[in-house]
């Protein structure tokens, strides 16, 4: 077999050729509304194209409307539609992605003048989650965001919300919940909440354990795909699935971590975020993501090659806003140095308490662990001890727990100026001077 162009062509396997055959052909739609600058609406798109790709699809086509507010009915208007519908016809399209939520309605319009399956962002990036789920916990999250974000749009659905489709949107929960009343979806909501309340307060029981182990936490954060599971490897070997594509991570991953001055401290890897991540995704995941507001530190992992790195950041920050985790301190982290171009990292350090590393290569890996060593620290009370002479297991432990700063021996005993975080510093209160 040969190509156009006269290159061999390698012969597809039956396997390739099915799923080629299921990848439907989708034609994306953005509208930048809400957006200041052209660029920022092509980004979007071209993320749209990746999450599209992700989620099972061939972006075919793509198509840019800029508009200040959206049409009621049809969010781009009826011309756009009839333009639309023309393309969809011409390219032979499956799916129409819109680059912004709909409203039922807009959503309904739409199906009926482009004659084909109409999804949007937040569909989805929900699809997505829902293929990528494997844990308990993470499928159920994704199921109770599924069925909040399909239950004001039940209404004009009839019969395609009773079975399990193969396209985008219609993956999820089963035939079982789609063919049912909004009663009985109601009912299985809440059955989804009382089910992720009792799953968090065992996640919550093992944070209590590790605490009272006296181990500082940190949580590493960031956009899909900034190599956040590679770098938590690179770091605690935990061997984690790394896979080049959109939340390749759901379930959050814990593992020891050994700095560079002997201090252990636990690391935990997170859900990678995205530009306008649906609420109904982070209120689902907000037990998951209790593991970012109760760190010590967050590393905000930042793809350094990435051409639109500050929104990204930007866009973490606005979810780490909505969990209220903007009071953990946080150390930026600009990873992919080996690939990114050395200006734009330069720049991206720029006023920023930032280290450039690779978790690919290893470079700048042992700077980091210098660091977070020294974020901690910092994190610490310094306080004043006297430690009798016959309590040398009390002076250990100090070495052990905390830094030791001062090591004085006086008439009364060892006079220690040390510094300690708050559940190390309760077990030696009795030796605090002051």
């Amino acid at each position: 077999m040969s190509s156009p162009d006269g290159r061999a062509r390698r012969r597809l396997t039956a396997t390739e050729i099915d799923l080629e055959v299921l990848r439907q052909r989708a034609l994306l739609v953005g509208t930048g509304v809400g957006t200041r600058h052209l660029d920022e609406a092509e980004a979007s798109l071209a993320e749209l194209a990746l999450l599209a790709d992700t989620a099972g699809a061939d972006p075919v086509h793509s198509v840019l409307q800029r508009r200040d507010h959206p049409d009621p009915a049809t969010y781009v208007g009826t011309g756009k539609v009839d333009e639309l519908r023309g393309v969809a016809d011409s390219l032979d399209i499956d799916v129409v992605v819109f680059d912004d939520e709909l409203t039922p309605a807009q959503q309904r319009n739409l199906e009926h003048r482009l004659g084909r399956d109409v999804v949007d962002r937040v569909a989805l990036i929900l699809d997505i989650f829902a293929q990528h789920a494997t844990s308990q916990e993470g499928m159920l999250q994704v199921e109770l965001a599924q069925l909040r974000y399909r239950m004001p749009r039940l209404r004009g659905r009839g019969i395609t919300l009773s079975q399990q489709g193969g396209g985008i949107g219609t993956r999820g929960p089963g035939e079982t919940q789609l063919e049912v009343d909004r009663r009985r979806i109601q009912r299985r909501i809440t059955k989804l909440e009382q089910d992720l309340e009792r799953l968090g307060r065992t996640r919550a029981t093992q944070r209590k354990a590790r605490r009272r182990r006296g181990l500082p936490t940190v949580a590493l954060v960031g956009y899909t795909n900034a190599g956040k599971s590679t770098l938590l490897n690179r770091i605690t070997d935990a061997q984690v699935r790394v896979e080049d594509r959109l939340f390749s991570t759901l379930d959050p991953t814990t593992r020891r971590l050994r700095l560079a001055g002997g201090e252990t401290v636990l690391c935990s890897d997170t859900v990678g975020f995205v530009r306008r991540l649906p609420h109904e995704l982070v209120e689902a995941f907000r037990s998951t993501l209790e593991v970012v507001n109760e760190a010590d530190l967050i590393l905000h992992v930042v793809d350094g090659a990435a051409p639109d790195a500050l929104a990204q950041i930007a866009a973490v920050h606005t979810v780490l806003d909505e969990i209220e985790a903007t009071d953990v301190p946080e150390l930026l982290i600009v990873n992919k140095v080996d690939v990114a171009e050395p200006a734009r990292v330069r720049e991206l350090c720029e006023g920023e308490t930032a280290l450039a590393v690779s978790a690919a290569t290893g470079e700048g890996v042992d700077k980091l662990l210098g660091a977070v060593g020294d974020r901690l620290r910092a994190l610490a009370t310094v306080v004043e001890l006297v430690v009798p002479y016959e309590r040398g297991d009390v002076l250990a432990g100090l070495h052990r727990d905390g830094e030791v700063l001062v090591e004085v021996h006086a008439d009364a005993g060892t006079r220690v100026r040390a510094r300690l975080d708050d559940a190390d510093l309760s077990r030696y209160r009795e030796f605090v001077t002051g």
